[in-house]
């Protein structure tokens, strides 16, 4: 899935760290196959990096977390999705550990832990949201019984949620935005109009 595809960044691309994409360069759109645990980048030279479900699929998802902080420029941000070990899906999957198949061969994250790890690499959490309060059912018509369960969760049990989406901003220490000093410039401004009128007007 293409999730950048509404975002206005006029240059943007997709990594994949498995070796079978190379294959499917030109179909799926990914331009660059590459391991993950050392990304070919400059320092300070991306704005965005998204990672969906990344983490909790990867032997050592810390190491891609300090990759991302490497390459972020100061005040770039991550966006990570992962899915939520308390909830009805962390729950199918403690029966299901020994499952090759994906979900269910994740390591799950919680958001308490991945807010620790971004607090530890200098990331600032700024917005997350939840989803996916459906049991995790395989058939169609199972799920579409209980989609009445998501307007719910998302009111009732919010934290339960499947699947959560969170953004992090990488925060530069020692460093501080320099504003526009508008209140001097309107003392300025109406300093030059008292004296223009003033010597407009010599007599007064």
């Amino acid at each position: 899935m293409d999730f950048l595809h509404a975002n206005r960044m006029p240059f943007r691309f997709r990594c994949d760290h498995r070796p079978q994409a190379q294959a499917t360069l030109g179909e799926d759109r990914v331009a660059l196959v590459t391991d993950l645990h050392h990304l070919p980048f400059a320092n300070s030279s991306v704005d965005l990096v998204v990672l969906p479900h990344a983490l909790e699929f990867d032997e050592n998802p810390h190491q891609i977390l300090r990759e991302v902080e490497r390459v972020l420029v100061p005040e770039g941000q991550v966006i990570v999705t992962g899915f939520n070990p308390f909830s009805l899906w962390g729950t199918r999957r403690l029966f299901n550990r020994r499952s090759p198949q994906a979900p269910w061969a994740g390591r799950y994250i919680s958001v308490p832990r991945l807010k620790d790890w971004f607090a530890l690499l200098g990331f600032e959490t700024r917005a997350g949201a939840f989803g996916c309060y459906a049991p995790p059912f395989d058939q169609a018509k199972w799920l579409h019984r209980y989609r009445f369960m998501e307007p719910a969760g998302d009111r009732w049990w919010p934290y339960a949620g499947s699947v959560y989406i969170m953004q992090a901003i990488k925060r530069q220490q020692g460093m501080r935005l320099i504003t526009p000093l508008w209140s001097d410039r309107i003392a300025r401004a109406k300093a030059l109009v008292s004296v223009a009128q003033k010597n407009a007007n010599p007599d007064t």
